[in-house]
């Protein structure tokens, strides 16, 4: 079941915000709108972490920023 949680995004907001759901204007902006809240939720949430757990904060940030330096390093 965890593997099946999502991210950021629920599936059909990814399938709007690709361009794969065929919605009109207004409902587009709107989950843009939506979309742009949960990430204003998330940057708190990525300061939560890094004061209180700073292991999981540098996991998400690692995770949002791509950043696979320590793989490089092998």
């Amino acid at each position: 079941m965890a593997d099946e949680r999502r991210g950021l995004l629920t599936t059909r907001e990814r399938e709007i915000i690709s361009g794969d759901a065929d919605v009109n204007d207004e409902y587009y902006y709107s989950v843009v709108s939506r979309v742009r809240r949960k990430i204003d939720n998330l940057a708190q949430d990525a300061a939560l972490l890094q004061e209180h757990h700073p292991e999981l904060g540098e996991e998400l940030r690692e995770a949002v920023s791509g950043d696979d330096s320590e793989e490089d390093d092998e």
